[in-house]
């Protein structure tokens, strides 16, 4: 009897043993299948596949060469798309590797095909964009405020992956960064999240009927001046007037004005981190964008006011600036969230992922949406009738480097059906009678507007 009990926990030992076996087999399977073609991505023993543009140009071959492309040919997107040679991080190529892997589970490295990320960028636009600049650093970045498609997304200096990284000892600053995912300090263009927040405070009519004085300057109670940057002063202005004014000293006025919770509470909708409090992080198909921020405590203080007007230690990324302006050319208040890839190719030739239009959540009312766009709407036709479409904007000046120099900006949106165009353009160290962000604005928009 003993016997056969004993051959019984035998058998059910043996059986147990095989059913862990097996389960560990399935495991492991799963993990191959799984992570395979991550691991592979990063062997000397697979190549990789191309990145194209939307129209099927190349954006990336890890066989370029200057015999088969111009000189300059990827320069334009050069620390954006980036390469494989692991001098950049945070770009298209880097990010995505697994993606273009040549490997397949069941051929194995011996390339069958071509993997192959297809990207919503427009290259000949990209390259308008970026001569459009002249001898000008910064970045430009554009997209369907409707799809979320990035179609422009230029930073200059840039870098030529052509050259083999033979000069990167001499390459100039930024060389090796897409500075639209960056922070940067937003100068006036954070006017319209302070806007925004005395929209969402007291409402359109109500904040109409405001006025505040400009004889050049205002002095906090704490007598810290407020300097415009017209000597002489705007005079009695209301809201339309003083954001195409870009007045600084009616904005100081108004912040005082709002009670610092509905600020604080409107920035933080927007995803601004306010007095180092965490928001949420932008990535988009695998970069990773810097996230606003500034400092709010005392809205009678200089550098409280100061925050508010986009100076002082207000941050900001070109891409998110360019981002919230779909809140308002769409009138929902809700983010129309970017993406880079539209779709991606493996090995075999099967499309392994396409790209949908996604939502983030209402930074604020449709109501208040509306009517910053009016504003905007206004201040386009006023003030930027140069650029020949119709378009929604702010600028902003940003002192930089301790105020040694100034970056200048626009952002906005073209309020056309067949052009739904939202953007930030950044010149840095612009100086008076050089290239101006309209002149930038005009040529990305005829581009796009060809294509």
């Amino acid at each position: 009897m003993k016997s056969i009990q004993s051959i019984r926990r035998g058998e059910r030992l043996t059986i147990l043993i095989l059913i862990l076996f097996f389960l560990g087999m399935a495991a492991l399977v799963v993990k191959v299948v799984l992570e395979s073609s991550f691991y592979m991505s990063y062997s000397n023993n697979v190549t990789l596949g191309k990145v194209y543009d939307r129209d099927g140009t190349v954006l990336f071959d890890p066989d370029a060469s200057t015999e088969t492309y111009d000189d300059d040919y990827f320069l334009d997107v050069g620390n954006m798309i980036g390469d494989d040679s692991g001098q950049m991080t945070n770009t298209l190529v880097s990010e995505n590797l697994e993606s273009l892997q040549n490997y397949s589970l069941i051929f194995g490295a011996s390339a069958v095909g071509e993997a192959g990320i297809y990207a919503t960028l427009d290259h000949d636009a990209n390259q308008t964009v970026y001569q459009a600049f002249g001898s000008k650093n910064g970045t430009a970045i554009a997209y369907n405020y409707q799809t979320g498609e990035i179609l422009i997304c230029v930073s200059k200096p840039s870098v030529n992956i052509l050259d083999g990284y033979t000069n990167v000892d001499t390459l100039e600053e930024g060389s090796l960064i897409c500075k639209a995912f960056y922070e940067t300090t937003p100068g006036s263009t954070q006017k319209i999240a302070t806007t925004a927040a005395a929209l969402e405070t007291w409402g359109y009519d109500a904040l109409m009927e405001k006025t505040y004085d400009c004889t050049g300057s205002y002095t906090t109670v704490y007598d810290q001046e407020i300097i415009c940057h017209d000597a002489s002063g705007h005079g009695t202005q209301n809201v339309i007037q003083a954001f195409e004014n870009s007045c600084n000293p009616f904005f100081a006025q108004l912040v005082q004005d709002l009670p610092l919770d509905r600020i604080i509470e409107t920035y933080e909708n927007m995803g601004i981190a306010v007095n180092q409090d965490e928001a949420d992080r932008i990535e988009i198909d695998g970069i990773r964008s810097f996230t606003a921020s500034v400092q709010l405590s005392d809205l009678s203080d200089f550098d409280t006011m100061w925050n508010c007007m986009g100076q002082s230690e207000a941050l900001a990324s070109p891409c998110q600036m360019m981002i919230w302006e779909s809140t308002i050319v769409n009138e929902t208040g809700v983010v129309t969230m970017p993406y880079l890839i539209e779709s991606v190719e493996n090995v075999t030739g099967r499309t392994t992922y396409t790209a949908e239009t996604t939502y983030g959540d209402a930074v604020f009312s449709a109501e208040t949406a509306s009517d910053l766009k009016e504003i905007m709407l206004q201040n386009g036709a006023d003030q930027y009738s140069s650029i020949p479409y119709t378009v929604g904007v702010k600028s902003g000046t940003a002192q930089v480097d301790n105020g040694a120099s100034e970056n200048s900006l626009l952002v906005g949106f073209c309020d056309d059906a067949d052009l739904p165009i939202a953007f930030c353009v950044v010149i840095e160290d612009r100086v008076s009678g050089e290239v101006s962000t309209s002149e930038i604005v005009a040529a990305m928009l005829g581009a796009l507007a060809e294509n």
